[in-house]
């Protein structure tokens, strides 16, 4: 049984789950405003998590919030539909602890989620990098995104990060590479005040 979002199936093809390249964090167009995981794979990235242990709903968000840094939080109207699918499906069960579920996974599911593995560590990955990313710029810059004192959002404060990234490796490539690059960024500069 493959079930995805907007009728494809859950499987991908061999290099086709990438995160959006024009947010830097390299090919493909996954990220999208608002929405870093499709649903069919937020489906996957769920069932893994309940894999590795029976999780709440609002774990399930947490696990990713922390993946992340923060910098993507799925929220309950998207993940609490997203179980109950897994449940219809066969592929947890959900039993009631007061008004919460918790969600363990079913040998049908941990079969589904076998056939899915190559894919789903993939976006666990690229989720970790994210994170990693995001700690890293947090670093640099002395910023949190939940401390919005310098009022630079994560996609932005992401891009300048790809952006000091890509120049350090031009200047190392390429003598003439400063002028070009101060260039650039004057018409960037430029562009953002008219607009």
């Amino acid at each position: 049984m493959e079930f995805g979002a907007g009728g494809r199936g859950w499987r991908r093809r061999q290099g086709g789950f990438g995160w959006g390249g024009r947010h830097g964090f390299g090919g493909g167009d996954m990220i999208r405003a608002g929405r870093m995981l499709a649903t069919g794979d937020l489906r996957l990235i769920a069932l893994a998590l309940i894999a590795e242990q029976p999780r709440h709903g609002y774990e399930i968000i947490k696990v990713l919030e922390d993946k992340t840094d923060g910098w993507y939080s799925p929220s309950p109207g998207i993940v609490y539909p997203t179980l109950t699918f897994l449940e219809e499906a066969g592929y947890v069960t959900a039993q009631s602890e007061g008004a919460k579920k918790l969600y363990t996974i079913t040998d049908e599911g941990r079969a589904h989620l076998d056939e899915n593995r190559n894919f789903v560590d993939a976006v666990l990955e690229r989720l970790a990098a994210v994170g990693e990313k995001i700690a890293r710029m947090r670093r640099r810059f002395g910023g949190d995104e939940r401390d919005e004192r310098n009022g630079v959002p994560p996609l932005v404060r992401a891009a300048l990060e790809n952006l000091r990234d890509v120049a350090a490796k031009r200047l190392e490539n390429d003598d003439e590479a400063e002028a070009k690059i101060v260039d650039v960024l004057a018409r960037a500069a430029q562009e953002l005040k008219r607009s």
